[in-house]
């Protein structure tokens, strides 16, 4: 049976009403029912979180009120100041602290230029576990007269006692990933900010592989900066994600970021509602010096915030956020665990050579195998199974959804290394 476009629109509205009738109950997991059937096992959340059916729901009743459909008027629209709130209770920031931005990447390079990089020179510290799309940016910085330091990775880890011989007086930055996307190192934060502000060094992390997988303290590690995007553990999707900076800090760093969130009416209280600045340009617009007359938002709002964003996928992180706030992070947390330790034992007794480290609690465990991407391709993909393959190495990452019959499956389908 087909439905009419009135019955679709209206099924798109409903849908998250039953979402939110079903928050009352925490999942159990592993959980599947929260998320579409698939004949696939999905072990790369790493690469790519698969959406859940709540915060699609959730998108689809966003979309249906882009349509103009009366149907959709009804629907409270998204609080988008709430959504960053619950964002910033997950990592324990202060939600003046946080803003959006479109990618990870993004939030790194707005911080780079706030601090006047490259062209202010000085020294950079980052690592060989940093992401390594990162790697360009920071060499071509060195290209431009940055002194950018990096710390080799032993054994898979990034020792702090290397880190604490090359984070030098003059140290402007430390650039660093919370967590490792290539093997799920993950570092001391507090201790390498301690080490950073010894010499007043700023610290960035890139906490897209930590935030919603592992436990995340922004406050208690004393970070100046850090960044994620949302289509990983925070289950929502590309072209939106958060920028936390410190409260003091960007008080210290001029503005180098302008645009339509970052002002406001003179007279405009805190916050990230819309109070557009007051124009003098227009007929009937009262009298002014200048065509307009604004405030500048405080926090990180103020300094970092620019143009339009995912609408849609503030919906779907409005559902996400508090479905992980159900779980909760450690349990999140246990149930990868509880799958990883097994294949950890089974990729070692196929002859894989594991490469993330022993006692790593991330939801990643990579194993090395030359040319892995040609040698598993085609049998991962004939018994349907997903990991993530590159040259050299495979990666595995389970989540919420996953449960051990995913993991023997995995490992039937692949061949001794």
């Amino acid at each position: 049976m087909s439905l009419s476009r009135r019955e679709a629109l209206g099924a798109a509205v409903a849908l998250p009403l039953a979402a939110r009738t079903a928050r009352a109950a925490t999942p159990t997991l592993p959980d599947k029912d929260s998320f579409a059937a698939t004949p696939v096992a999905y072990l790369d959340s790493a690469s790519t979180h698969p959406i859940s059916l709540g915060a699609r729901a959730a998108m689809d009743a966003y979309v249906a009120s882009r349509t103009l459909d009366p149907a959709a008027l009804a629907r409270k629209p998204v609080d988008r100041a709430g959504v960053i709130a619950k964002f910033a209770r997950l990592v324990n920031a202060d939600a003046d602290e946080i803003t959006w931005v479109q990618s990870t990447t993004m939030g790194e390079q707005a911080v780079l230029r706030a601090l006047g990089l490259p062209g202010s020179k000085g020294r950079v510290v980052t690592d060989t576990l940093h992401f390594y799309a990162a790697f360009p940016m920071y060499l071509e910085m060195a290209k431009q007269g940055v002194d950018v330091a990096w710390v080799q990775a032993r054994a898979g880890r990034i020792e702090l006692d290397d880190m604490a011989r090359t984070i030098t007086p003059g140290t402007r930055l430390v650039s660093l990933s919370l967590v490792s996307t290539y093997n799920g190192f993950q570092h001391d934060l507090k201790a390498v900010c301690d080490l950073a502000h010894k010499v007043s060094a700023l610290v960035y992390a890139d906490i897209i592989h930590a935030a919603g997988a592992v436990p995340v303290d922004l406050h208690a590690s004393g970070v100046d900066f850090a960044a994620c995007a949302s289509y990983k553990w925070l289950m929502g999707d590309f072209g939106l994600g958060f920028l936390y900076v410190r409260r003091g800090v960007w008080d210290q760093l001029p503005r180098t970021e302008y645009g339509y969130y970052g002002f406001a009416a003179p007279d405009a209280p805190p916050g990230i509602g819309l109070s557009p600045p007051q124009t003098h340009a227009y007929p009937l617009d009262p009298p002014g010096d200048a065509p307009v007359s604004y405030a500048v938002r405080t926090g990180a709002l103020g300094h970092f915030a620019t143009g339009t964003y995912a609408q849609a996928i503030v919906a779907a992180l409005d559902h996400s956020l508090d479905y992980i706030g159900r779980l909760s992070v450690p349990a999140i947390q246990a149930h990868a665990q509880q799958l990883i330790a097994p294949l950890r034992e089974g990729l070692r007794a196929k002859g894989y050579a594991i490469i993330t480290p022993s006692g790593t609690t991330a939801p990643l465990l990579t194993a090395l195998l030359p040319d892995a991407k040609a040698r598993l391709s085609d049998s991962l993909a004939k018994a349907g199974v997903r990991v993530s393959l590159h040259d050299h190495h495979l990666r595995v990452s389970p989540s919420v959804f996953n449960d051990a019959t995913d993991a023997e499956r995995l490992l039937a389908a692949l061949p001794r290394a």
